[in-house]
């Protein structure tokens, strides 16, 4: 900045610095424009301190940012960049230039100021009853450090690793939920063909261990069938009997045998049966 002491703006106004800054924002117009601001913005980027200066050509605008940033005071330091009305007043609006503190004495303060003498850069000795504020771009930078302090610990939180344990046994799978979901899906296929056998009357119970039969009667199988009587010959009726006997699994028990009827000659059961006639010769 200090090799620049003594730039003189050329012909229409125009500066290097201008030119840099109309490339910069892809503005011709700045080419050819007043220069204070400008030369500060090209400053800051020679020195890679443009983030904490800033970059404009429009000094109201510049101390707006100041105020934003929480970096603006009416308070001088080297480093500073000082804002001037020289109408006197004391709100941004009325900004009409810039330039760099250099070093304070006293009431007065010594600055290197672009555009003054109308086509100068050059060192100036100023009073502060024109001066509207300071911009601090330390504070600036301090801001920018204690936001990115702030950002780096908001990172999404991180469960710490848990220690591994010994080597689990094949059972412990049994409590994952697939094994689980595997589980409920086969006790409801089960149930589902349980009720549509009881549905169609066909029902029968599966081969599971605990529904083994516990005697030999349950262990036996239950026939059933349906007859359809019919009118048959007593040859046939006599071998569909033989047939049903022999498919019974248990014998049934035989009638209680009934008591023999004695025998009564043919001459007594008619001597019964008849009225008792009388001889003739029997007297009466």
């Amino acid at each position: 900045m200090r090799q620049e002491l003594g730039y003189k703006e050329k012909n229409g106004q125009f500066t290097k610095f201008g030119q840099w800054y109309a490339d910069r924002v892809q503005d011709t117009q700045y080419r050819n424009g007043p220069w204070c601001d400008m030369f500060i913005a090209w400053a800051a980027d020679k020195a890679d301190l443009s983030q904490y200066v800033g970059e404009f050509a429009w000094t109201p605008s510049h101390a707006a940012w100041f105020m934003k940033q929480g970096a603006w005071t009416q308070k001088p330091e080297p480093g500073a960049l000082v804002f001037f009305d020289w109408k006197g007043g004391k709100s941004y609006k009325g900004i009409d230039h810039v330039g760099i503190v250099e070093k304070v004495s006293g009431k007065k303060i010594h600055t290197i100021e672009a555009n003054v003498d109308r086509i100068y850069l050059k060192r100036k000795t100023r009073e502060t009853d024109k001066v509207v504020g300071y911009g601090i771009p330390r504070l600036v930078k301090a801001s920018a450090d204690k936001l990115g302090e702030i950002r780096s610990t908001e990172q999404p939180f991180v469960p710490a690793p848990r220690a591994e344990t010994g080597q689990g046994s094949p059972l412990d799978v049994l409590g994952t939920p697939p094994a689980l979901l595997t589980a409920m899906v086969l006790m409801t296929v089960v149930l589902s063909l349980r009720i549509t056998g009881r549905r169609r009357g066909t029902h029968r119970r599966l081969a599971w261990p605990w529904n083994a039969p516990t005697t030999e009667r349950e262990a036996a199988p239950a026939r059933e069938r349906v007859t359809i009587r019919v009118k048959a010959s007593p040859s046939e009726r006599a071998q569909t009997n033989s047939e049903h006997v022999q498919a019974k699994p248990h014998p049934t028990p035989a009638p209680a045998a009934r008591p023999a009827r004695t025998r009564v000659p043919a001459a007594a059961a008619t001597r019964h049966s008849t009225s008792t006639r009388r001889k003739p010769y029997e007297p009466d």
